[in-house]
């Protein structure tokens, strides 16, 4: 089936000189690969089409850093399939399929991206014993690094001090949410934290002593929200943003989620009361990106 992804893809493979020097020398073809999910139906028809890779997972774009190589390599599932257990399931096989072949070009470190980071559970037991050659990695230190000091950069730029703001955290209970709780819990911050899951957000609250709510409607008035899920339970639309902002202020949302908490069509009702900035994303100038625009320039 002839796609403009499956077009990308082999123009990439044909283009991709640095890859074939490095077979022909005997090195292996991939350092690194890192296996996602795609986020939605959205990216499936982007992506594939009408195609059904038969090995459940596909090429998507390569980098190097140096010496260092690496690929992308997604799985055919979206974020919605994960939440079924015939989804996980499926996802389960399909990521093992990735990771068998990205053992089989070399690679010696894979990250488990986007709504696969906790796929095979909080350690990942199971998956490092089955490939106990390979390095695992979900990236969340990094990930908590560019989201600490991005969300401390954005409070001082837009004034928000411990002692006269309160912050409101959405998922407080997740790594990067628990994370930022203690964080910003150390600085002296009044901080609610938000979400659907009761356990988990009674433990969060008595662990680090702040104020626990299940909706936008007990939770009041804040001036900035850290969102950390995009759980539809707990998700900001427009009408929620003008509940729980302060009067005659905009809302600064700072949001790490993927796919994101407030998603664009919902900004865009409230783009005039809301300041919102991604989180949790880095930029190297060193890293090149073989996306298609470098193939048609090479």
């Amino acid at each position: 089936m002839l796609t403009s992804g499956n077009v990308w893809r082999f123009c990439q493979e044909i283009a991709d000189w640095r890859t074939h020097l490095r077979k022909i020398t005997g090195r292996p073809p991939l350092d690194a690969v890192f296996i996602a999910n795609m986020r939605d139906e959205v990216d499936r028809k982007r992506f594939l089409g009408k195609w059904e890779p038969s090995s459940g997972h596909f090429d998507g774009p390569r980098y190097r850093m140096n010496c260092i190589v690496a690929q992308n390599r997604a799985i055919n599932c979206v974020t919605e399939d994960l939440l079924s257990s015939y989804g996980r399931k499926k996802a389960k096989e399909q990521f093992i399929a990735a990771t068998e072949w990205a053992q089989d070009r070399g690679a010696k470190v894979v990250l488990l991206a986007a709504a696969l980071k906790r796929l095979f559970g909080e350690d990942g037991k199971a998956l490092k014993e089955r490939f106990p050659g390979l390095l695992f990695t979900i990236g969340d230190n990094g990930t908590m690094l560019f989201l600490r000091n991005e969300t401390f950069r954005a409070f001082d730029e837009a004034g928000l001090t411990p002692e006269t703001s309160r912050i409101a955290i959405l998922g407080p209970y997740g790594l990067l949410g628990e994370l930022m709780t203690q964080a910003l819990k150390k600085k002296g911050f009044d901080l609610i934290g938000a979400g659907p899951n009761t356990a988990a957000l009674n433990r969060i609250a008595g662990k680090y002593d702040i104020e626990a709510c299940q909706t936008f409607e007990e939770m009041g008035k804040v001036d900035a929200v850290v969102a950390c899920t995009h759980s539809d339970k707990i998700r900001l639309t427009a009408e929620y943003v003008e509940l729980i902002r302060p009067k005659d202020k905009k809302l600064l949302v700072i949001d790490v989620a993927e796919p994101s908490n407030l998603m664009e069509e919902e900004y865009l009702r409230c783009s005039g009361r809301v300041i919102r900035q991604d989180a949790g994303n880095a930029y190297n100038p060193k890293l090149k990106s073989n996306n298609f625009r470098d193939v048609v320039s090479i």
